[in-house]
Order: structure tokens, then sequence, then C-alpha cells
């Protein structure tokens, strides 16, 4: 029976850029996400006092619905990526982000203000997605997760000062609205780049017309293969547990363990010692695997959730002791993304070259949509210690690792 999407000729860029540039770039452009998340961390309980005193749990809804509209962006951006190009489709994602960036600043209630963080992470998904194609144009496999575990080590350094420079900006411009303004000014360090420098690397001959029953055909090609669902229900499970984690942070740091003033250097500290397991999975991926490097990561989740629980219902640890033995299950979770997220999206795009796109937009639309599905719940039953997070990291981790006995590299 004949593909509706046969495999194309594949055809070279005809420029490349220096690795250590096309790493830099893509990590500025994956970014865009994670800083447009951890930089508005500090500015939550302004935001609630201002926009919502009645209910100061519904501030969390500011990082909830930007991964929402990442979750629909994304089911946008990958067929747009297969029909324009990659270069084209980061571009104008990256201007609605820019816009909606604007808009944001001028928002005068909570409601419009989530509006607009949904059509910020619409535009975010579109420097996402397409740079995931753009990096499966160009590598596959275990070479594929070995640049994206790159691409990770310099990405995790932006989102790790992001919640100080934050601060910083609140503090000098007296108002959380000045955040926004941040946000503009990284998108358009990140559309120039790609602008100036960034060759397209899906040459016309490879592309997939906007075509609502090829499209159709493409989607079912995709949702039909079992690897990329495999893959895409893992990584629901490891976002989502990620996601829960950050919703809750600022309140934890805060109001369980006293350390709002430090909350944003903690969190610099903990996102940097947990980009060890970028450096780990980078330098080991091309001997042991995706699949086995991934799974072993979720064991080690599931043993770290576990005692960390232990701990916590026991109440054996007081105090500094009790904030220390919390900090450390936290960069436990960090670690775990860096060497899973990279290597589970290499998983699922290796054997769908043809079809790059829409794969990459599957995969994160539905894990995105998906993982704010069972964060959102979890970041709302929070009840002044971090059982909930760490109930849901034990849980998404077990099954995250039965699931990965399915896949194969």
């Amino acid at each position: 029976m004949t593909s509706p999407n046969p495999t194309p000729p594949v055809s070279t860029p005809a420029r490349k850029l220096p690795l250590f540039e096309f790493v830099a770039m893509l990590a500025v452009l994956f970014a865009t996400a994670a800083f447009s998340v951890d930089a508005m961390l500090p500015s939550l309980s302004e935001i609630a006092a201002e926009l919502s005193p009645e209910n100061t749990n519904r501030a969390q809804l500011v990082l909830m619905s930007f991964m929402a509209g990442m979750g629909v962006g994304t089911a946008c951006v990958g067929p747009i990526s297969d029909a324009i190009g990659r270069k084209p489709s980061i571009i104008l994602g990256s201007g609605l982000y820019i816009a909606a960036s604007a808009g944001a600043i001028f928002a005068n209630n909570l409601t419009l203000l989530l509006v607009l963080r949904f059509i910020q992470g619409m535009g975010a998904s579109g420097p996402r997605i397409a740079g995931t194609a753009l990096i499966r144009d160009l590598y596959a496999g275990r070479e594929m997760a070995r640049i994206t575990s790159f691409v990770m080590m310099i990405f995790i350094m932006i989102p790790a000062l992001a919640p100080a420079l934050g601060e910083l900006i609140i503090e000098s411009a007296g108002s959380w609205r000045a955040v926004f303004g941040a946000f503009m000014v990284f998108g358009t360090i990140g559309i120039t780049w790609v602008w100036l420098r960034q060759p397209e690397t899906l040459p016309p001959e490879r592309r997939v017309p906007l075509n609502r029953k090829r499209l159709a055909a493409s989607i079912r090609e995709v949702l039909g293969n079992r690897q990329v669902m495999l893959c895409t229900l893992v990584l629901t499970l490891g976002f989502a547990q990620m996601f829960a984690l950050l919703s809750s942070s600022e309140q934890l740091f805060g109001i369980t363990y006293g350390r709002s003033e430090s909350f944003t250097r903690w969190f610099a500290v903990m996102a940097v010692l947990s980009g060890a397991g970028t450096i780990i999975n980078a330098r080991y991926v091309m001997r042991y695997g995706m699949r086995r490097m991934a799974r072993a990561a979720y064991a080690m989740q599931i043993v770290a959730a576990s005692l960390a629980l232990l701990l916590v219902a026991s109440g054996a640890l007081q105090g500094d002791a009790a904030f220390y033995g919390f900090f450390i299950w936290a960069v436990s979770l960090f670690f775990m993304a860096g060497v899973t997220f990279g290597n589970l999206n290499a998983l699922a795009m290796q054997n769908m070259p043809h079809l790059a796109g829409v794969t990459a937009s599957m995969v994160a639309a539905l894990s995105a949509l998906g993982a704010v599905t069972i964060a959102a719940p979890v970041g709302l039953t929070f009840n002044g210690t971090p059982t909930p997070m760490m109930l849901a990291a034990l849980v998404c981790s077990s099954l995250a690792w039965l699931l990965m006995a399915r896949l194969r590299d």
C-alpha cells in the first residue's frame, strides 16, 4: 500500500551555521518559553494582590494559560513550517509573541492577562516547534539527542537566571508589568538572530502544502505511529510533574520554607545544578542510547520522590533540614528533565523525517495540553506542603518508567 506521505529525496542545505552558533541560537529560541514562565515567578504574588486578591491561587493560571497557549499553538506551527519553511515560521511566531507581550503590559484585569498570556504562548510555540523540526532536518537519532542536549546545556542557564532577572526588573521599575517589556527584548533578539544568520533547512521540493486532505493524512500517520504516541505520553507525564512544581514554587519557597527573599537565588542554583543532567546525557547517550538513559532517569525520580514523601510524612526533617531535603528533591526533578526531554523528542522524531514539522507539533501540543490538565489541579491543591507535588512526581515517573519499556532506540 502506498504511503500518503512518501519520503522525498533528502536535500542538503546550502549553508550551515558553525555548530557553536547553531546550538547557541537554538538555545535562545527554546529558552523563550522557559524564560516566559520562570521570569514570572517572582511577580505572582504581586499579580495576585493586584488582579485576584479574593483568590491568590488563581495567579498560578498566569503560568498555566501560557502553557495552554503553547499547546494549542504547537498544533498549528508544525504543519505551517512543513509548508512555508522553518525560518518564516520562527519569525511569525516570534512576532506574535512580541505583540502579545506588549499588550500584557497594559492588562487591567486577570482575565485579559490570561488571554494575552495564552496568545503569548501560541507565539512562543513558533521558535520551539519550528526549531525542533530544524534540528531534525539536519540530524537524526542519537546525534539529534546529543545536539539537543548541547542546546539544553545553554538553554538551562537562561531560565536559571530568569527569576532573579524578573525580580530585578520588578524592583527597578516598581511593577510586575515591566517583565513583559523584557519578554519583548528577548523575543527581538531571537527573531533578529534567525533573520540575519539562519539559512532555511527545508528546501521547496520537500515542503508539504497546507492542503486539508493531505494534512489530515499526515496527522493520521503521526497519530498512528506507536513510537510517536508512546513518546508523547511519556513526555506528558514528565512535563506534568515539572509544571506542578513550577506553579507552586514561589509559594513553597516563600510560605512553606520562609525563603521568599532568597527565592530567585535558590531557584538559580537549583536550575544550574540540574544542568548536570544535560551534560551527562550529552556525554553518554551515544554509548547507551536514548531509551536507556531516559528510563534510568525516571527510575531515579521514583526513588527520589518516594524517599522525599517518606521524609515529609514522617516529619523526620524539621526547620532548615526540611528545606534542604525539599531542595535536593527539586534538583532531582529538574535533573530528570535534562536527561529525558531531549531523548524522548529524538525518539519520537527519528522515523518521521518527511513529517518533521507535523510530528514536532503533535508531540508538543498533546504533551503540553496533557501536562497542563494534570498539573493545574495539582497546583491548585497546594496545602502548604510539597506533598501534592512529590506525589504527582512519584505517580507520573512510575507510569513513565513502565511505558519506556515499550519503546525502542
